[in-house]
């Protein structure tokens, strides 16, 4: 789509070629030994999910991950026939879905993993799944026990069930408690394998642990804020980059004399004569509210401060000192930073919240315009 095709001056540009470098620098560090499976959850961490798979896939994916079934069926309905895996809990009532479309479910209880049997059996197919241990994240999962090690010894009996792997994730406290969540998993997992419970894939690591830990990567790992160039690791390096920007352009110019107030509550007043530009974007398009005279955007090579309080559609920017401004001029909300824009990760730390926040909440209005 070219920007004279969209509707709307406020859209997402992503850049398909960092997405497709990102990918082959994560393949690189794996190694052929482990399996990628990439997140793409939350419409690709506001990327677009169904666009950008076609890179992912072409580029070594062994799965797509997402977080719940709806994400799933969308995935599904555009790609056919890729493996998918939902990370996420699936109520029983829907699990049939997930046997009709041959997706891989996560779960966690004997019960389900009964449920998913009949399912299969019922239909003629088989049930995939991967098991969620739960380490000490307490989000999703049970904790190793001889009592969760003996349901899942019953699951291996279940028919049309496929147990295929097992997972935890990291609360990435710190160095010591990551290592004893690792200890406990592997631990849980020789257990299960003496009692004749094999499994084809074990992950554990996800964007920062597959880079600070090469030890955790196991044989399979699960990127997501590292496909799009969002750095969290501390201790490894990943030369991934930013491949979304974000962009709109002035609306209206409003001449102010000093004094005059502008937006909600006249927050913010004018110390002198100014140039003030509406610019087509608000909190309803994901940008932080609380940016309120923290935020700015680039017009015209010159850095803007944004204005008063951010409306849900619109706000507002002094644009007195930029030079020849005029009404259509394209704004830079967030860029690479090579160009003075704001980046992602400068976004979130003025937002006082983490890089995948500010990404993921950038709403489907704004439309994406697709690069490669």
């Amino acid at each position: 789509m070219e920007t004279n095709d969209i509707l709307r001056d406020t859209y997402v540009k992503v850049n398909l070629d960092k997405i497709a470098e990102n990918m082959s620098l994560i393949r690189e560090m794996a190694g052929p030994d482990v399996a990628v499976m990439p997140v793409i959850k939350a419409n690709g961490y506001g990327h677009g999910a169904v666009q950008i798979a076609p890179v992912l896939i072409e580029n070594g994916a062994v799965y797509l991950a997402v977080a719940t079934l709806t994400e799933a069926m969308e995935l599904r309905n555009a790609y056919p026939d890729y493996p998918l895996f939902i990370l996420g809990h699936t109520p029983d009532r829907l699990l049939h879905y997930v046997v009709e479309n041959n997706i891989t479910q996560t779960i966690f209880s004997l019960r389900q993993a009964e449920l998913l049997s009949a399912a299969a059996c019922k239909s003629g197919k088989k049930a995939k799944v991967h098991i969620k241990v739960d380490t000490g994240f307490h989000r999703l999962g049970q904790i190793p026990s001889p009592a969760f090690a003996d349901e899942i010894h019953r699951m291996f009996q279940l028919e049309g069930l496929e147990i295929e792997g097992i997972f935890s994730h990291l609360a990435l406290s710190g160095e010591a408690e990551d290592e004893a969540q690792y200890s406990l998993f592997i631990k849980f997992i020789e257990q299960l394998e003496n009692r004749g419970c094999n499994f084809r894939y074990k992950h554990l690591a996800d964007s920062i642990a597959c880079v600070d830990y090469p030890q955790y990567r196991l044989n399979m790992i699960r990127p997501g804020a590292l496909l799009y160039g969002m750095i969290g690791f501390q201790k490894g390096h990943l030369p991934v980059k930013q491949a979304l920007t974000f962009r709109t352009a002035i609306s209206q110019l409003h001449r102010i004399p000093a004094g005059e107030g502008v937006s909600y509550d006249y927050l913010w007043k004018a110390v002198k004569d100014s140039i003030i530009a509406t610019l087509p974007f608000g909190y309803a398009d994901g940008y932080p509210r609380n940016l309120r005279d923290k935020g700015y955007v680039i017009i015209n090579g010159k850095k803007v401060p944004i204005i008063g309080v951010i409306c849900m559609d619109q706000c507002m920017a002094d644009v007195t000192d930029v030079p020849e401004v005029r009404e259509g001029m394209e704004a830079i909300i967030y860029g690479d930073g090579n160009d003075g824009s704001m980046t992602i990760e400068e976004a979130s730390k003025l937002a006082q919240t983490n890089k995948n926040d500010i990404i993921a909440r950038i709403m489907a209005r704004p439309p994406r315009i697709y690069v490669k």
